[in-house]
């Protein structure tokens, strides 16, 4: 697992910093992992794992969170990546 900066991955970073002003965000490429697997395009960035805190998802449920993420990255989950690990926070948690 790295943090790859594939256009893809760019992408989703530069979607979830304007959408959440994250304190921390990390994108994980997790495709190798999963080569020849179903849902493996050959691309290199189809699996990835999300890791953000933002004070946007203070009161908010895991699966409210979990919906703002994918809602920010628009059409990226399902069409150009399939697979999206999520995991979101608000600072302190």
């Amino acid at each position: 697992m790295e943090d790859m900066n594939g256009p893809i991955a760019q992408e989703m970073r530069q979607l979830l910093t304007a959408a959440f002003a994250p304190t921390h965000l990390e994108i994980t490429n997790d495709s190798a992992s999963h080569s020849g697997h179903m849902g493996d395009d050959g691309s290199g960035e189809s699996h990835f794992t999300i890791v953000i805190e933002s004070e946007r998802f203070a009161g908010a449920s895991r699966l409210q969170r979990q919906r703002l993420v994918n809602a920010a990255l628009g059409d990226i989950p399902g069409q150009q990546v399939h697979a999206l690990a999520i995991k979101a926070r608000a600072p302190g948690e």
